[in-house]
């Protein structure tokens, strides 16, 4: 990508989340902020011209890639919520246009379509023809890119708050549907680490390759990245949303043992003979009547 735009689109991202910032009553904590950073270096660093050099000779630098893109930059984006920021810069014709458009695309937001739009982007991209084009192609390699980061944040929205949106899933549904990503994203690793031939003629081609690495090799590689790597955040998210559920199961256990408990102090009690026995305090209170 040319470094002119790449850097340009990173600039006004940040400026306009800052002056964002400024203008709202209660601020984006720090963590918020820290997280878009987070986000923005990813980007131009994984985007940058040596790096995408690199990427062209090597299977496994590309994948590095593709994982940074997909699987780090979005959770970070929910994050950081600049969605607020990004409207509001839009000219008030403008938004009465695209509001109407964009809540007809809300459906895309829901687990199940945000979680095959993902894979179905993921499965397409790594087909061999296809993905040998992305390296003939700067269109292309935008395009991949662009959906990348597109259907990595769909993905994250049902399960983070990121103000205006709020996550769909609860708890236990959240960790339930990070671990189905992170299953589907180990299918095409398995795939990659143990083909018996390179699948990618573009990087089997190559006469010189990083580190002087054979293409199968190279491919092996890629696939353990998306094995370990890859699987980083999901992997964090499946344990801080069963760590909550957990959480959330031990503060409530209390409440409902002590109303069972109460129910059990009032309730009479039935002996032989149709004798009912009522409670001390129920007994007390009928005395008083």
């Amino acid at each position: 990508m040319s470094q002119a735009v790449l850097a340009a689109g990173l600039i006004v991202a940040a400026q306009l989340y800052v002056r964002g910032n400024r203008r709202l009553a209660h601020r984006r904590g720090r963590w918020r902020q820290a997280a878009f950073a987070a986000a923005l270096v990813l980007i131009g660093l994984a985007l940058c011209t040596p790096y995408d050099r690199i990427a062209d000779r090597s299977l496994a630098a590309h994948m590095l890639q593709h994982i940074v893109l997909m699987g780090f930059v979005p959770p970070l984006l929910m994050l950081a919520a600049p969605w607020t920021f990004f409207w509001r810069v839009l000219p008030l014709r403008a938004r009465r246009r695209v509001a109407p458009r964009a809540m007809r695309l809300r459906h895309l937001i829901s687990p199940w379509p945000a979680f095959l739009l993902l894979n179905i982007d993921l499965a397409v991209w790594h087909v061999p023809w296809l993905y040998d084009l992305t390296l003939r192609s700067e269109a292309v390699h935008y395009l991949e890119h662009a959906t990348f980061l597109f259907t990595g944040t769909l993905f994250w929205i049902p399960i983070l708050d990121s103000p205006p949106l709020h996550a769909r899933l609860n708890e236990l549904q959240a960790a339930g549907f990070a671990l189905a990503g992170l299953a589907t994203g180990w299918v095409l690793a398995l795939v990659l680490a143990f083909a018996p031939s390179p699948l990618y003629p573009a990087y089997a081609s190559l006469h010189h390759r990083l580190f002087g690495l054979s293409a199968l090799a190279d491919q092996q590689i890629a696939g353990g990245l998306m094995l370990a790597i890859g699987a980083i955040p999901l992997s964090v998210a499946v344990f801080v949303f069963l760590y909550r559920w957990l959480d959330e199961a031990a503060r409530n256990a209390p409440r409902h043992t002590a109303a069972s408990k109460a129910k059990i102090a009032i309730a009479p009690v039935k002996l032989a003979n149709n004798v009912v026995v009522m409670p001390l305090g129920k007994r007390r209170g009928l005395g008083n009547r």
